[in-house]
């Protein structure tokens, strides 16, 4: 059962195994560094289907179902799915998940969702509530344009500040048994509101929770940054990066060896114009489930957190003056 330790931290005593991973990405995500540890790349982000979102929904889906057919899964072998992704009232997981006859629990956590559903997850197969969980997730650029943004025909100009929404998918499989990388700790985040408004600059609005949700970490569990192989964040980019390392030495933690954000990771940053990085549910989803649980599986990284932060926003409320909250998750994941 899981034991709190501090405020925000549980230690998970019968530490969930993360049994599989899945993930699918899109063409852009397919011609960055990182091409050779995704499970499939697609050649049209469509995926034949007649409108962004519902591409998206058939992303999610084929994620799910390829994480099940690598864990050799059954549907019925599942108690429970938990998802979620950018797109209003989370439509793209109800619509991938309506075909699958699983338990299912909707998150809302913006671009923090992978940690969030391995989070709950995690807990549920702790406490004896689940053997096998499912925790998937996903973004795509031209359905997050048109929502967050503008539509792609509108041809705007982006800021330098801006981020690039992934296309991609992430699914992880949580298991009561077997073996290989196991959920240890979860640290949950706050709402964290330092007053940014401009929605072109994520990485600002998002650094702060992820600072306060580490340092958290390091409080309630006496861990220092080397305790760790890899401190990987989910979608700061350029800007949150820095910020996050700046202030974190400010606090007495030093990351900058071991920090890596999904969002530099998953793109030749100039290279592929995509000014100051990657961002999306997607980002920090197909970049665990491909290479870091990969290094994970291979024993080069024997002790990872993991943590995803995300702009909880609403275009038509920032419109009227309000600023951006947001929250980061982490979990601890080790051999």
């Amino acid at each position: 059962m899981s034991v709190r330790i501090g405020k925000q931290t549980v230690k998970l005593e019968n530490a969930p195994v993360i049994t599989e991973t899945a993930s699918i990405v899109g063409v852009k995500e397919g011609k960055g560094p990182l091409k050779d540890t995704f499970d499939r790349i697609l050649t049209d982000d469509t995926l034949g289907e007649k409108s962004w979102e519902k591409s998206e929904s058939a992303l999610q889906r084929q994620t799910a179902l390829l994480a099940l057919e690598k864990a050799r899964l059954k549907q019925s072998d599942i108690n429970y799915i938990l998802a979620g992704d950018l797109l209003n009232q989370c439509v793209g997981a109800h619509y991938s998940v309506r075909d699958l006859d699983i338990p299912f629990l909707g998150l809302y956590g913006a671009c923090s969702t992978m940690t969030e559903s391995m989070s709950v997850g995690g807990m549920m197969v702790d406490g004896g509530y689940a053997d096998y969980a499912m925790c998937l997730t996903s973004s795509h650029f031209c359905s997050s344009e048109r929502q967050f943004r503008n539509p792609l025909e509108y041809g705007g100009q982006r800021t330098p500040s801006a981020q690039w929404t992934v296309t991609g998918a992430g699914c992880a499989v949580l298991s009561s048994k077997g073996s290989g990388p196991r959920i240890t700790y979860v640290t949950t985040g706050k709402v964290i509101d330092k007053g940014v408004t401009d929605i072109s600059n994520m990485g600002a609005a998002m650094a702060p929770a992820a600072i306060d949700t580490l340092i958290a970490h390091f409080r309630d569990t006496g861990a220092r940054p080397d305790d760790y192989d890899m401190i990987a964040t989910g979608d700061l980019g350029i800007i949150g990066s820095d910020i996050l390392e700046e202030l974190m030495l400010d606090e007495g933690f030093d990351i900058r060896e071991n920090h890596r954000d999904c969002g530099k990771m998953i793109y030749e940053i100039e290279e592929q114009d995509v000014h100051a990085g990657g961002s999306g549910c997607g980002c920090c989803g197909s970049v665990f489930c491909g290479y870091i649980y990969r290094e994970l599986k291979r024993h080069n990284l024997k002790k990872v957190l993991l943590m995803a932060t995300g702009a909880l926003m609403n275009p038509m409320v920032v419109e009227q003056g309000e600023s951006i909250p947001a929250i980061a998750h982490a979990i601890v994941i080790e051999n």
